[in-house]
């Protein structure tokens, strides 16, 4: 079965799962352009083996931003509570911009509206200015910090450490951000098991509850985000297999194609609505003022204008109101879904083209397609679906999946099916395919620029993972090129090659191997990989050189002259001495010639073997040195800038955990000093626990850490916090052990009395019932129980005359603790079984005589002398004698037999 399988993709397996308790996860992780998802795999009895990650927000997904705020990191929900007031210290879209050269993004964050300060790195990519207006972060940087904070909400999600991962990435994401991506994953400490396209992810999330053995179907997944759009094309199918001597149905899915719009999305409806009020309220406040200059302003109006947009997809009409939007004023207007649908116009046409063109380029016509169906958050606006309802003439669109969580749940079955550590029982067949094609380009000194030279290398929709080579007649050294095929481009890319190498080493061996008789010309083999992330890679590169030689060989069925003596010691030896060459024909060693230093007893007793001439085809492989030469924004960090961003990151990471630990203990002190107030005003008792003059200086020691909190202390250190509120403990603990004592100690004691009183009552049971019980354990248990009623009675005088406000001489948990001793013992005494009743079986005629026959035996042995025990061996049956012998003489012929 196993063979079938591979051939049909890697398999995935779906949700219905096999539980064992394990203490193993794997997560996968949604990355969009403005929130991520998690999902965690943890098969633990008693919970879903999938689910969503929710945030420290309780929700489901997360704000994909970065804020430096005066040297202080935030992500995630803390870093969007400062997108309004400082729109310039937090980084957004970071998604959309790595890979991507500095110019591409720049015009991205100007048509956003993004006011934060972008630098242009050594590589031609971006980079982050933070507000100390010194420190530079990379875009891998910032988005290891989200993966990052990812991994962890996973982790506590999961309660045990995750850190394999499938990461889901848009179809149009080419080989620089796929690469730049694993980069940014190996930074925040995460090992991706797989990166997948977000279409596949939602065809496994589709497949998992349903049967294609009786029929297959073509399925396109619409997919419209925050900013960008994609159709695919996946046929579902079923194939037999045998499993376990069974036939069996076995669900599969080929991704045929995919199209794709990565600059249209919900973003570009929203900023549509965003020109229309800014307008609208440039003419409110008129003087030429125009919003659009002021970040601020404009942060504000974007972030109502989501709200606005999504209360548009329910209802016909909605409100805008920002208060102080610019110069203390404030801006509210309406607008219909009319005038919406009428603002984004061109849109709605656009939208269409991903799902024309995999029409067109599939051959299949509408009637073909079984379902078509929505996912991600933009395909709730109801314009979009009329007009896909009308192009594809249908009257309702499929709505199955889950347009938020689909790609993150199906990409968690992938993480599942890939992590060892987890075990599924069905399976799904996935095969995704390249979304770009690509070519292989040589160049070099004596290359003709021909089809050898340049050829398809990886055709588009070919199966991931893959392995291909190439190979090239040549004789010096050369360059590789690899480009995408035809004009279909990722985004910002302005050039179609995107890795370049050198190829050297084969110069210097073509001029080592010129002089022998090559029997071909010298080739150069290229060998690639495009991994399951589909990265395409160029693994080694071989000088390939195949030799033909004259070589001696042993001469067959050939009798020897002279030969006299022809022991089966002297063939094994020459057996022995011969070498099988790399094409299969045994060649003797020193190339035939004998060896005439031997020993004299060789020289008198071993004849010379005859050989004969042969022509043979030797086939040598060199490797060859590669040296990457790709320049640009493509290009990975290099490992000097790796490590300083490791390390950068590290100290971010413990810094923020010092910052979480401060704000940790200043709410315990704060919670603490209000809590303590509270039970001094509320609680009348605390006046038969504690004297006035100890209130009071309590009171004063609360007050003068509360003031200290709220000025000196707002800047304080956790060690500082801690200190506070190991003071205030240290006044406090003594009044409130005696507070709960107060109450607690007499219900001990109570109950401990009540037990003794009970525990006279098993006693006699035992006595009575269970006469088997061992006394000395019955009489342990008594003299306990007396112990203790003495112990009882002498602590509750002594605190009869000790005062309140004093130190108690005993304390519930020290009756607790004498209590649950004696029940231990209780329980253990109790535990003892009756012991089962002895039963003599009676003897019948034939045991008595074989217990006289042992018995007559045993008196006669004890008689013998010693002298007479070795007659007794001589006495043995002949049987034995005659296999002694037989073993004996059967033990040299053995011993030859291993020798030979």
């Amino acid at each position: 079965m196993a063979s079938i399988l591979m051939k049909f993709g890697s398999l995935l397996f779906v949700f219905s799962l096999i539980v064992y308790p394990s203490d193993s996860a794997v997560s996968s992780i949604d990355l969009g352009s403005e929130s991520v998802k998690v999902a965690v795999v943890n098969l633990k009895p008693g919970q879903s083996p999938i689910s969503i990650a929710i945030n420290e927000m309780s929700k489901r997904k997360s704000p994909t931003l970065v804020s430096f705020q005066s040297g202080t990191r935030l992500l995630g929900e803390e870093a969007a509570g400062l997108v309004a007031r400082y729109p310039n210290k937090v980084f957004s879209q970071i998604r959309d911009m790595v890979g991507k050269p500095y110019n591409y993004t720049k015009s991205l964050t100007d048509s956003l509206y993004l006011p934060f300060d972008i630098v242009e790195d050594p590589r031609g990519a971006v980079g982050f200015k933070t507000d100390d207006n010194v420190t530079v972060y990379s875009v891998e940087e910032l988005l290891a910090m989200i993966l990052a904070y990812a991994s962890n909400l996973a982790e506590f999600h999961s309660k045990v450490k995750v850190k394999d991962a499938v990461i889901s990435v848009p179809p149009y994401f080419g080989q620089a951000e796929r690469g730049a991506l694993l980069q940014a994953a190996q930074l925040a400490g995460i090992n991706v098991l797989s990166l997948i396209n977000e279409h596949s992810g939602a065809a496994l999330q589709y497949g998992i509850d349903k049967n294609f053995s009786n029929e297959s179907r073509h399925v396109i997944f619409y997919d419209m985000g925050s900013s960008n759009t994609y159709a695919a094309l996946v046929y579902f199918s079923s194939y037999n297999a045998k499993e376990y001597g069974k036939t069996v149905s076995v669900n599969q899915f080929q991704v045929k194609d995919v199209r794709w719009d990565p600059e249209l999305g919900g973003q570009n409806m929203e900023l549509r609505l965003v020109e229309y009020f800014a307008d609208e309220f440039n003419k409110q406040v008129g003087n030429g003022v125009d919003v659009r200059k002021h970040p601020k302003a404009m942060a504000k109006l974007k972030k109502q204008v989501k709200r606005t947009k999504e209360i548009l997809s329910a209802n016909t009409a909605a409100p805008i109101s920002v208060e102080s939007l610019y110069d203390d004023r404030d801006f509210r207007s309406t607008i219909t879904r009319e005038k919406f649908e009428e603002l984004c116009e061109d849109l709605w046409e656009n939208s269409l083209l991903p799902v024309k063109d995999l029409l067109k380029h599939s051959g299949l016509m509408l009637d073909d397609i079984y379902a078509v169906e929505l996912i991600g958050g933009a395909t709730r606006v109801p314009k979009l679906q009329a007009k896909l309802q009308e192009f594809l003439g249908r009257k309702e669109l499929d709505k199955h999946l889950d347009a938020d969580e689909a790609i993150v749940l199906g990409a968690a079955l992938h993480a599942a099916n890939l992590s060892d550590g987890i075990k599924l029982n069905r399976k799904l067949g996935m095969i995704d395919g390249s979304p770009y094609g690509f070519i292989v380009e040589l160049d070099g000194p004596d290359l003709v620029k021909d089809d050898s030279t340049r050829q398809v290398l990886v055709p588009r929709m070919k199966k991931l993972p893959s392995k291909m080579y190439r190979s090239v007649v040549h004789n010096k050294d050369f360059e590789v090129s690899l480009a995408y095929e035809n004009d279909l481009l990722p985004p910002g890319v302005s050039a179609p090659v995107f890795a370049q190498f050198a190829v050297s080493g084969l110069t210097d061996t073509s001029e080592k191997y010129s002089t022998r008789n090559l029997s071909s010309p010298i080739k150069a083999t290229l060998h690639f990989s495009l991994s399951r992330s589909g990265i395409l890679s160029f693994d080694r590169a071989d000088a390939v050189i195949e030799i033909s030689e004259w070589v001696d060989v042993p001469r067959k069925n050939v009798s020897v002259e002279n030969s006299t003596i022809a022991s089966p010691n002297a063939t094994l030896e020459d057996s022995g001495n011969s070498s099988e060459g790399k094409d299969g024909t045994s060649i003797p060693e020193n190339g035939g010639v004998g060896n005439a230093s031997n020993s004299s007893t060789e020289e008198q007793g071993t004849p010379e073997l005859a050989t004969e001439k042969k022509l043979k085809k030797r086939t040598f492989r060199i490797p060859l040195k590669i040296v990457e030469k790709t320049v640009g924004p493509g290009i990975p960090l290099s490992k000097e800038s790796f490590a300083e961003a490791k390390s950068k990151l590290e100290a971010l990471d413990k810094k923020d955990a010092e910052r979480r630990r401060t704000a940790e203990l200043k709410n315990n002190l704060e919670g603490y000093i209000y809590a303590t107030k509270e039970k001094f005003e509320t609680s009348n008792e605390l006046e038969q626990i504690c004297t006035s003059e100890e209130r009071q200086a309590f009171n004063e020691k609360l007050d003068e850490v509360q003031d200290w909190l709220y000025m000196d202390g707002e800047d304080a250190s956790a060690t500082e916090f801690q200190e506070r509120l190991d003071m205030l403990k240290g006044f406090g603990d003594p009044i409130f052990l005696r507070l709960k004592e107060l109450t607690a100690r007499p219900q001990a004691v109570g109950a401990a009395r009540k037990y003794l009183l009970h525990l006279q009552t098993i006693i006699e049971n035992w006595e009575t019932k269970k006469p088997w019980l061992p006394k000395e354990r019955i009489q342990e248990v008594k003299s306990e129980s007396n112990k203790f009623t003495i112990w009882l009675d002498e602590k509750e005088a002594e605190q009869k005359k000790n005062s309140a406000s004093s130190l108690p001489v005993f304390t519930s948990e020290d009756v607790y603790s004498k209590v649950f001793n004696i029940q231990d013992k209780v329980a253990s005494i109790d535990k003892i079984p009756k012991p089962k009743p002895k039963v003599e079986k009676p003897l019948n005629e034939s045991d008595s005589s074989k217990e006289d026959t042992k018995s007559s035996n045993s008196t006669t042995d004890e008689s013998s002398p010693e002298g007479d025990q070795p007659e007794k061996d001589s006495e043995k049956p002949a049987s034995e004698n005659a296999e002694s012998e037989s073993e004996s003489e059967s033990q040299p012929e053995s011993n030859e037999h291993d020798e030979l």
